[in-house]
């Protein structure tokens, strides 16, 4: 695997036009990455919708929390894009999760690559963006 594969613009941008997304791994922290890199997402105008995914919480930012991607799919419908602020040893399960939920794409933040993870989502027909930031994409292309 080449990582940079899961890195070009064209993939990045196509990713940044999904407007709901679900974050693995929020948290309710204000002074946590994923905190400040959502707080960020939710003041774009492009009209982000971020469903938070964090079985220690029932609401982060005041949106209510799902303990699973399964069960925020349940509760909302369809996903677009699921974002991952998780340790790396954690993607593959959330790739199966994403797959099997009907995600169009995954994204692992800045730091979290795994190799099965990438290649099991990429392989289910997710478009794959890894070891990039969310928030530092937005502000580069949109």
């Amino acid at each position: 695997m080449i990582l940079s594969d899961y890195q070009q613009p064209e993939a990045i941008i196509a990713a940044l036009a999904y407007k709901r997304i679900a974050v693995v791994g929020l948290s309710a922290n204000p002074a946590r990455p994923s905190n400040d890199v959502i707080q960020y997402m939710l003041a774009q105008p492009q009209g982000y919708e971020i469903i938070p995914v964090n079985p220690r919480e029932s609401e982060i930012l005041g949106l209510t929390c799902y303990p699973s991607l399964l069960d925020a799919r349940e509760a909302v419908g369809e996903i677009d894009l699921v974002n991952v602020f998780r340790e790396s040893s954690a993607v593959p399960g959330i790739a199966a999760e994403a797959a099997a939920i009907g995600a169009r794409a995954l994204w692992l933040q800045l730091g979290v690559i795994n190799t099965d993870g990438i290649e099991l989502a990429a392989q289910a027909g997710l478009s794959v963006i890894a070891d990039r930031c969310l928030k530092i994409e937005h502000a580069r292309y949109l």
